[in-house]
């Protein structure tokens, strides 16, 4: 493939709609037609070079000069996310708006939201299992083994020969039997 003339190869980096500035190296008298970043910090300010002293200035180039280790691995995970931020996901989202944000809602909009989500929160029906996790006090995520486990200590506290026939002990071990069964089904 033949090469294409200077201007056709290097027109995204030429300057535009300016006069001709001279060349910032020093002891230069060339036309400064090519722009060279500054630095890091100053992404929309740039140096204007000839095309001899952008290409040596750009061999030379290190956007990560002066940063430690950390520092790079931290700028290089901000750029998996073209540096946007991000939150877990099935956390909270960043537009769940809370009491000490400072937001200006003089028609109430996003207070009225806010309310009728926590409304159908409470109002929402729990499923079998979480029912049992809630009798066995675990939450989510858990496996089989940490139910298991918490099964155990329950069922040695609640046994009736540890509680001299308690009759509120025993009906609490029949509702912890009921929620391990159905948990073992679950996992199983």
């Amino acid at each position: 493939m033949a090469r294409s003339d200077e201007h056709a190869l290097n027109g995204p980096f030429l300057a535009t709609g300016e006069a001709a500035t001279p060349c910032q190296h020093p002891d230069c008298g060339e036309a400064g037609n090519y722009r060279a970043p500054v630095g890091r910090d100053r992404p929309n300010e740039f140096y204007r070079f000839c095309l001899e002293h952008v290409r040596a200035y750009n061999k030379e180039w290190d956007y990560y000069r002066g940063m430690s280790l950390d520092e790079i691995e931290k700028e290089r995970g901000r750029d998996a996310t073209w540096q946007r931020p991000t939150w877990r996901l099935g956390g909270a989202s960043p537009h769940a708006f809370t009491e000490d944000d400072k937001v200006v809602d003089p028609l109430g909009v996003f207070s009225a939201r806010q309310a009728r989500s926590r409304a159908r929160a409470r109002t929402r029906k729990l499923s079998e299992e979480e029912k049992a996790l809630d009798t066995l006090g675990l939450k989510l995520p858990c496996g089989l083994s940490e139910v298991r486990t918490r099964y155990k200590e329950l069922v040695k506290r609640l046994h009736p020969d540890a509680n001299g026939g308690d009759r509120a002990a025993e009906e609490r071990l029949k509702l912890v039997n009921h929620a391990y069964s159905t948990l073992k089904a679950f996992y199983a």
